[in-house]
């Protein structure tokens, strides 16, 4: 798609010149904007150490302040997940209309759900472990709720946490993708003025805000089964809109800086206490427009081999790690409290192995599968962040 790769005016000054082509090449050549595969990676890890936070060894207040905050990296997700799908079928949507939508569909099933699928089963054979010793949680693992959860609607209102609770987040962005093809005819944000865009962004945090309000809730992490939804396709929204400003980043050369502001400033009112309701989403879709604009900058920090990597296993890492840490407990953890470092380093490194290994023994051959060529075709040109 054109509008997702060059800038569409000539930049101001060398420098900036030289660096905006760079990272217009970088999309080209390699199909992705890279510093938004390794962002996801660290996010990915943030919300492991969140799960892991209360059996961590003491670490530094300011640490576990962050940590605390680690079911925030979801939001990220579903931010980044609406501008990906919008840079990746937003063109192909606008040519072919609701024809294109089954081939959408399948991809985000050949994406999604064969991963999930196999993480499930493993969370069944550990409950099965449990029932067999007499220590199965029917409250943990309940077997009657298992059809909606392989189903992954488990968040549309049908269940509370259970079984491999972050997949909460996949079942809720899985009602996301059914919602794409209408949000991309209803909305026409390829049409819309950037002031409408803007205004469009904040009435949408606004509104997501006002009704965890009305449910006295003030932070995102709270009441998932009923407003997880809820928090997802607002994300998800926010996510397309912000694909929209960095397609018209040749029109508009302060954004990179007025991003960064924003994301300054959203840190400064979340500190000084502002309704996380407002300031994460905010600061999210900011920060998912400043790393696009800055993608295939020399230098770039989130471009290494190590976080790229890290980015391409985590929706594995994701998943796994929730089911990983209740058996890695049984087999390693014998007594209350916190665990020690070699541990907690055993576990990390054990995620990191199996991430590796669903990732390119699980999901690149259900992709493939799922995916093989069929009359449709496939949209040219795709980023490969998915």
């Amino acid at each position: 798609m054109a509008d997702a790769v060059a800038p569409r005016s000539r930049p101001r000054g060398r420098r900036r010149g030289q660096g905006l082509r760079r990272a217009a090449q970088a999309v080209i050549r390699t199909g992705e904007l890279r510093a938004l595969t390794g962002a996801r990676g660290i996010a990915a890890w943030l919300v492991v150490f969140y799960h892991l936070r209360q059996s961590l060894p003491p670490v530094p207040a300011w640490v576990m302040a962050v940590l605390d905050k680690g079911y925030l990296a979801v939001d990220f997700f579903f931010v980044l997940s609406g501008f990906v799908i919008a840079l990746s079928w937003g063109a192909r949507f606008d040519r072919e209309r609701w024809q294109a939508a089954p081939l959408f569909l399948r991809r985000r099933f050949a994406r999604v759900w064969p991963l999930h699928a196999v993480v499930l089963t493993g969370g069944v054979g550990l409950a099965l472990l449990l029932w067999v010793t007499g220590r199965h949680d029917p409250v943990t693992y309940p077997f009657v709720d298992l059809p909606i959860h392989y189903l992954l609607i488990q968040n549309w209102g049908f269940a509370y946490l259970a079984w491999n609770e972050p997949a909460w987040s996949i079942s809720a962005e899985s009602f996301a993708y059914l919602m794409f093809p209408a949000l991309v005819f209803a909305l026409r944000l390829e049409r819309r003025r950037t002031a409408t865009l803007l205004l469009l962004s904040g009435g949408l945090i606004a509104l997501q805000a006002g009704v965890f309000a009305v449910r006295g809730v003030w932070t995102l992490g709270q009441f998932i089964p009923q407003l997880g939804l809820i928090r997802c396709v607002t994300g998800f929204t926010l996510g397309m809109l912000v694909f929209r400003l960095f397609a018209r980043r040749g029109r508009h050369p302060a954004l990179a800086g007025s991003a960064t502001a924003v994301v300054a400033a959203t840190l400064a009112l979340g500190f000084a206490g502002l309704a996380e309701t407002l300031v994460a989403p905010t600061g999210f879709a900011a920060l998912v427009l400043l790393l696009a604009l800055t993608a295939g900058r020399r230098n770039n920090p989130l471009e290494t081999a190590v976080l790229h990597r890290l980015g391409e296993w985590s929706y594995a890492t994701y998943l796994a790690h929730f089911l990983m840490w209740k058996a890695f407990k049984l087999a390693f953890v014998h007594a209350p409290g916190p665990v020690e470092w070699p541990l907690i380093a055993l576990y990390a490194a054990m995620v990191l192995l199996a991430s590796a290994l669903l990732y390119h023994f699980v999901e690149l051959p259900a992709q493939a599968w799922i995916n093989r060529p069929r009359r449709t075709g496939t949209p040219k040109g795709a980023p490969a962040l998915r």
